[in-house]
């Protein structure tokens, strides 16, 4: 009998041992991590003050934040006093058709950015389920998310008509939005400054913003004006997501033309009026004095109708070309300026010989009168043989700093992924981010750092649902930046822009290091990001 006893409670005590074994184990497992960030300065994209902890990461989220002298790690960063933050969420980009030219997106992983949204502006991949199943293949180096993009899809079905939709088209256009919706597009975005979103007219806009709402999608809008008419263009824009019941999100709020510099007092006072009554609109903001887009902008729409070769053949019709130099003329004196010096080249590709040389400069090259006359006919010509993309430096930097500074304002490039030395692109590719936190928050003290940071993260991430992104917390992805609040700065200027901004020690991309020792790491560790709608 006390054998017995004695053989039952020998095998108890191995299995005990064998539990408590497992359990030390399991421990010591638990706290094993990938990576740990010490010695770092906390902004938790909350819009709170600085704190000081130490971050650990396991399997490409945040493990835990605080005193972490018990957990173990493959790899340690001495932050070394430097702030870190969460992965700044770039909610304007184009990077379509460029991300096989750079899978690294090495200008936006230089300047913080850990997340794009693409598909703004009215321009879209319309079969999102093809466009993730390519980006899940290519692997890039930052996580993408996309809208759907209403004037791709008027292409698809109406092709560039300068008309009004037939019943039939309108609901297929509604069934293209909704299967985007349903393939995890986060809204539906408008351009309607571009062919063919230009014809476009607002009860059409609100049928397809309806169909997104319907999904928890977002209505983005390139509003139809941002000069003279920019107060009509943000009521309308206002008007389309109250018809749809859509959150609304003004992209890069701006006011262009000298006549209208100040304007912006008025144009944040229309955001804050309908935020009053409930209204959920929102903007963001690129912080430079020039806009980028193409030479064309500057014709009128009907004249940009059906296309190329519609085009060209106007603009070689004499009666046609007289009356749009006269048009361009006109509308230079109107500005109060004798020539096209604030338009400048960016891409030409028919004579890279222009790229980063205004209208009046590139007129003088040519050996052309100096005259505003001789100057719209040279407009004329590059539109008709190459349409290149061109800055335009109308913007006033007092409104630039004014509408900086209200809450509701996210910063966002409108840029897209750059090949180091292609062209003379506008500097907001590579140094958005950067030159807020130098320029607009360390030498002007415009705003402070962590609503900065805010903006540049949690509020994107609120507003488009990005459930596990935009804060620094546990069980949220590891996209994080770590970088000197001393010495953080834009390098990329409107005559060099293929420049890196400085002062960005570590990013950080899902728990991998995507950029360290002012250099890329090689790491394609982004993921795509799909709308709450996803089916």
């Amino acid at each position: 009998m006390i054998a017995l006893l004695f053989r039952l409670l020998s095998n108890n005590i191995k299995i005990i041992t064998t539990i408590i074994c497992i359990c030390f184990v399991s421990l010591i497992s638990a706290q094993q991590c990938n990576l740990i960030i010490k010695n770092g300065r906390i902004i938790d994209g909350s819009g709170k003050s600085i704190y000081q902890a130490d971050i650990a990461i396991k399997d490409g989220k945040i493990f835990r934040i605080g005193k972490l002298d018990s957990i173990k790690a493959d790899s340690i960063i001495d932050a070394k006093g430097q702030i870190v933050s969460p992965g700044f969420i770039d909610i304007h980009t184009h990077i379509e058709e460029d991300e096989l030219k750079n899978p690294l997106a090495t200008n936006f992983i230089a300047d913080g950015v850990t997340t794009v949204i693409t598909g703004n502006c009215g321009e879209s991949n319309t079969n999102l389920k093809k466009y993730f199943t390519f980006l899940d293949s290519l692997k890039l180096s930052i996580n993408v998310a996309s809208l759907v993009g209403h004037n791709d899809v008027r292409k698809a079905i109406m092709g560039k008509a300068m008309r009004n939709p037939s019943a039939k088209e309108l609901r297929q256009m509604d069934s293209i939005v909704e299967q985007a919706m349903k393939d995890g597009a986060m809204g539906f975005s408008t351009g309607l400054i571009y062919i063919p979103g230009v014809y476009s007219r607002k009860e059409e806009l609100a049928s397809m913003a309806t169909v997104a709402a319907k999904y928890g999608g977002v209505y983005c809008t390139h509003m139809r004006n941002e000069g003279d008419s920019v107060l009509y263009a943000i009521k309308e824009a206002m008007y389309v997501a109250k018809k749809a019941n859509i959150p609304l999100q003004i992209s890069h709020f701006k006011v262009g033309g000298q006549n209208n510099w100040g304007l912006s007092t008025k144009m944040l006072q229309m955001v804050k009026d309908a935020r009053a009554t409930g209204m959920d609109v929102t903007i963001d903001q690129y912080p430079y004095t020039a806009s980028s887009t193409a030479l064309s902008t500057l014709l009128p729409e009907w004249v940009l109708a059906d296309g190329a070769d519609s085009i060209k053949a106007r603009l070689e019709r004499p009666k046609i070309r007289k009356r749009m130099i006269a048009y361009l003329v006109k509308r230079l004196k109107n500005k109060g300026m004798k020539h096209y010096s604030f338009v400048v080249v960016a891409n030409n590709k028919l004579d890279s010989s222009f790229n980063g040389k205004s209208i009046e400069e590139i007129n003088l090259q040519m050996k052309k009168p100096h005259s505003a006359f001789s100057e719209s006919t040279t407009i004329l010509d590059l539109v008709k043989d190459a349409n290149p993309s061109a800055l335009f430096h109308t913007i006033s930097e007092k409104d630039v700093c004014t509408i900086m500074q209200y809450p509701f304002n996210m910063i966002a490039s409108d840029g897209t992924i750059r090949v180091k030395g292609v062209g003379v692109p506008h500097p907001r590719s590579y140094g958005t981010n950067a030159r807020v936190l130098g320029k607009y928050v360390r030498e002007q003290h415009l705003i402070s750092l962590a609503e900065t940071i805010k903006r540049m993260t949690s509020l994107p991430a609120q507003k488009f649902h990005l459930k596990d992104r935009g804060l620094l917390q546990e069980g949220y992805a590891a996209d994080i930046v770590i970088f000197d609040e001393k010495t953080i700065i834009d390098q990329s200027t409107f005559s060099k822009p293929h420049q890196y901004s400085t002062g960005i020690s570590y990013v950080i991309v899902n728990g991998k290091i995507d950029w360290q020792d002012n250099q890329p790491t090689g790491v394609r560790n982004g993921v795509i990001l799909y709308g709450i709608g996803k089916e």
